[in-house]
């Protein structure tokens, strides 16, 4: 979600500004996604990287996530949303980290979409910690066991990866699990980004053909529908 800094400088308000409009884009997103039947979202709210940004920034976007918590989370499990926090908490304050299990807690029950929300996460942390924790339990590392231990091991690997804010790079995030995503880059920055723009990004999606590996034609042979096409 890349752009409410910019967002708002270019309105000449804080940065802070455009985070706070940015949590509206996000309640929009994760609602239209539970109405067109998405049923995982995995969000990128703040990186390992994030932490060099300015002081005031980073306080102000652990406060609006503590109100963001207080604020949505009776609303989000009213919706059946289910909420996975997904990163380093260690680093982060006390009043966070309550509030993420909180939230956690309050959701454990809902099913029709889950909602991940990458906090103080990084894609080379992920990997790390993973290999790290088969290590020190004397298990072998393969690509079985690697999956098995990433923080998103509870949902399948998303099918799409979508960037606002009109950069061309995944910047640390879902390295692992993005190995077969398709990749959309949106011009729009977060806070512009709403309905329609997610829409288009689906249908760019459901426009191209998904291989894994194989051909066209091996493709064709497996599903009847594609060959009556």
């Amino acid at each position: 979600m890349d752009g409410n800094g910019r967002w708002a400088t270019r309105r000449f308000l804080p940065r802070v500004a455009g985070h706070k409009v940015g949590v509206d884009a996000l309640r929009g997103c994760v609602r239209h996604c539970g109405d067109v039947g998405v049923k995982v979202l995995t969000v990128f709210a703040f990186s390992s990287e994030n932490w060099s940004r300015p002081a005031d920034e980073v306080s102000g976007l652990m406060e609006l996530l503590a109100l963001a918590l207080s604020r949505e989370v009776p609303q989000l499990k009213a919706e059946g949303v289910r909420i996975h926090f997904v990163g380093d908490r260690a680093a982060l304050p006390p009043k966070v980290r309550k509030g993420l299990d909180a939230a956690e807690a309050a959701t454990a029950c809902n099913d029709r979409l889950v909602l991940n929300i990458c906090f103080n996460y990084g894609g080379r942390w992920d990997i790390v910690q993973a290999a790290s924790r088969l290590a020190a339990a004397g298990r072998p590392i393969t690509e079985q066991t690697l999956a098995a231990a990433m923080s998103l091991s509870h949902v399948p690997d998303p099918d799409l990866v979508i960037r606002t804010g009109g950069e061309r790079r995944i910047s640390n995030f879902l390295l692992w699990q993005s190995a077969y995503a398709e990749f959309y880059f949106s011009d729009k920055l977060w806070p512009e980004f709403d309905k329609i723009e997610l829409n288009a990004a689906i249908d760019d999606f459901n426009r191209r053909e998904r291989r894994f590996g194989l051909t066209s034609g091996q493709l064709a042979s497996r599903d009847p529908a594609r060959r009556a096409a």
